[in-house]
């Protein structure tokens, strides 16, 4: 068993390198090398590349700021995010300095992978990006970045996580305007990008604002509801159902959780009951504390009031 879980922890972690090294792929082949840029941590990192002259490299204006966007999430929340969240923003930081310095990768004239028609450019980075993104979502890690930004001002503010992260996104390909060799159009293939991102992380991990529910049957139920409510700080609810086979009847747990936590949540539930059953399904629209807030539109009146 022990030999087993290695060698799954294991595979993880090749995923996970192997997805850091996608995503850098898609900023430092095609974004970087081309003047571009887009939303998201990278993006604002990107600006500061290109404001600076290139004096300061956009990996390590990217390491820095995490760093320190973790060490105030962690003073303000309390938020533990693990080991692997530190590894893939370390082992995203060594591929863009190593594809950095391998130009035969840039999407320039006269290698392999330039693109004639530009406005292809930002599609395919944008492809390759939620491709590595996906992946390290998908395999319980976090490239950190605007997430985590989200994630703060969602728990002090009743704003909705895909507010923020629309507005983190279009703020930082609006800062290109700022910049005095950058264009209108330039602002336009980041949002290209952006646009092609969320599209495409879609059918990698089913979205970065979208949730799940899951039906969770197990005769080792309580242990699983325990580390959910202990350990992932979410709720859970015992239902009572009958099997119509059996005509026994059995506790089933009903959890929603955002879709970051369900690779997690997943590989939890297998090592507590490897014979647990369990149905997913996808949903976009979920309200209430931890999630989107619900948008009600105006306030009633108080009853008596005319």
């Amino acid at each position: 068993m022990m030999k087993q879980k290695a060698l799954s922890v294991f595979r993880d972690y090749v995923a996970l390198t192997v997805a850091c090294f996608i995503f850098a792929v898609s900023w430092e082949s095609f974004m970087i090398p081309n003047g571009m840029s887009a939303g998201g941590m990278m993006g604002l990192c990107t600006v500061i590349q290109y404001a600076t002259g290139g004096l300061l490299q956009a990996q390590y204006s990217y390491i820095v700021i995490n760093a320190l966007l973790i060490i105030i999430a962690v003073l303000a929340m309390g938020i533990g995010f693990g080991f692997r969240t530190i590894y893939c923003i370390a082992v995203s930081t060594l591929a863009m300095q190593l594809v950095s310095g391998a130009e035969f990768l840039h999407s320039v004239p006269g290698q392999f992978l330039h693109i004639d028609e530009t406005v292809l450019i930002p599609i395919v980075a944008g492809f390759l990006e939620a491709a590595g993104i996906g992946l390290v979502i998908r395999f319980g890690g976090s490239t950190g970045g605007t997430d985590i930004v989200a994630l703060m001002v969602n728990k002090y503010w009743p704003v909705s996580l895909s507010t923020i992260f629309f507005m983190t996104d279009l703020v930082i390909c609006g800062l290109l305007l700022f910049l005095p060799d950058k264009s209108f159009s330039d602002m336009c293939y980041g949002l290209e990008e952006v646009v092609t991102f969320s599209l495409v992380i879609d059918f990698v991990v089913g979205g970065k604002k979208s949730s799940y529910q899951l039906l969770v049957f197990s005769h080792r139920f309580e242990e699983i509801a325990d580390y959910i409510v202990d350990k992932m700080d979410r709720g859970v609810t015992v239902l009572t159902a009958k099997g119509w086979y059996t005509k026994q009847e059995r506790d089933v747990l009903l959890i929603i959780i955002n879709q970051k936590e369900f690779p997690g949540l997943s590989r939890i539930i297998k090592d507590i009951d490897p014979r647990a059953f369990i149905s997913v399904s996808p949903t976009n629209s979920v309200y209430g504390e931890g999630f989107d807030e619900i948008k009600a539109g105006l306030h009633r009146k108080k009853s008596g009031n005319k």
